[in-house]
């Protein structure tokens, strides 16, 4: 099987690493991809060895010309299935040229922003099926009237031999993050964007502090929002002295197993990598009952879930978890045993070729029917 794979997004962040996973473990499959992606983009490099890479340009929603470049691709690489991953004008150019070209098309839907059922109508009548990375996606989808038969929930994956407990680099953390050696840590990993809840945690913090004084708080990531919560920290005295934006980090796999807790608080979520990654690392978590969130927190197990927006609710989960060592490595060792579970590459790789398949043989028949 040969599968055409389009990503839009210029960084690494979750939604593109769960590419770079699918073509690892497709070519481990014998399934041949190519992965069409912008030019320059993080993703290109970490996809080169388990994909042949297309670099072009992606300009967004108003770029018609997308779909000629598209086209231009699936007749030299002649895919059996084109499998869009992203938005950014990708899911409706990729979309259109595969059609035009006669391939059948697999959308992944990652985010549960809701559409209009105007809009639905139109957009998913391109896609043969439809791809969501955690049931409360589909539920979206349901709910808008995309027919049931082409929703598949796949979730997405963590790799557990990269994310696992290991303590072994705490005095590193605490030096280059600035912890005194009687200091808790709590973690945030997002894209600055509102909807990832960082003005929640924020207007949290000094109700939390005053139960946990010796705390900092740690928020990692860039994006629109940076420089409003930068200068919003800076602002204020107790912010300032407690939380800390070391912006984008590659290390991950060292830093979160040292953490004490995950904070999440998002209004919308299509699942949460980072999620995945600290539950994997023995980290328990707090987060938003939204969108995919509540497949991976379950409460009272690994972690505990808040309506997005009750800063009452945060201080009370964050400061029972940082008053309690012995919760926390209940909470952080059945976190790591639920990833290993449900999360597993293997399962995410296995649910898209079965996608993959069913799109193909749909084809197929058809084709023989003509």
């Amino acid at each position: 099987m040969k599968v055409l794979h389009v990503e839009a997004g210029m960084h690494l962040y979750g939604g593109a690493l769960q590419v770079v996973f699918l073509l690892r473990g497709l070519k481990a499959r014998g399934v041949d991809c190519v992965l069409a992606c912008p030019t320059g983009s993080a993703i290109a490099t970490e996809a080169a060895p388990h994909a042949r890479i297309a670099a072009l340009p992606m300009k967004g929603d108003a770029d018609i010309g997308l779909t000629g470049r598209l086209r231009r691709l699936i007749r030299e690489f002649r895919p059996d299935v084109v499998h869009l991953h992203s938005r950014r004008g990708s899911d409706i150019w990729g979309a259109v040229a595969a059609r035009l070209e006669g391939v059948p098309v697999v959308l992944s839907r990652r985010v549960d922003n809701p559409e209009s059922r105007f809009v639905v109508r139109l957009k998913y009548r391109l896609y043969d099926e439809v791809v969501t990375i955690s049931d409360g996606i589909r539920q979206v989808l349901l709910s808008e009237g995309v027919p049931p038969a082409k929703l598949h929930c796949v979730l997405s994956a963590v790799d557990t031999d990269h994310y696992r407990p290991d303590r072994s680099h705490l005095a590193w953390f605490r030096e280059a993050f600035g912890l005194a050696d009687d200091e808790l840590s709590i973690g945030m990993v997002a894209q600055f964007i509102a909807r990832k809840g960082h003005s929640t945690l924020l207007d949290a913090l000094p109700a939390v502090v005053a139960q946990h004084p010796r705390l900092k708080v740690i928020l990692f990531g860039q994006g629109p929002l940076h420089g409003e919560i930068q200068a919003r920290v800076q602002a204020d005295a107790l912010l300032s002295r407690h939380v800390i934006l070391p912006g984008f980090r590659k290390d991950l796999d060292r830093v979160l197993p040292c953490l004490d807790v995950l904070a999440h608080p998002a209004f919308m979520e299509g699942l949460g990598v980072s999620l995945l990654q600290a539950a994997a690392c023995g980290v328990p978590l707090v987060g938003g009952r939204a969108g995919g969130i509540p497949e991976i927190i379950q409460p009272g197990l690994n972690g505990e879930l808040i309506e997005p927006g009750d800063t009452g609710a945060l201080v009370r989960e964050l400061s029972k978890l940082l008053a309690s060592p012995e919760l926390r490595q209940h909470y952080g060792a059945a976190g790591r045993r639920w990833v290993e579970q449900r999360f597993s590459i293997d399962a995410m790789v296995a649910g898209n070729l079965a996608v993959y398949q069913r799109a193909s043989n749909a084809s197929t028949q058809a084709a023989r029917s003509a």
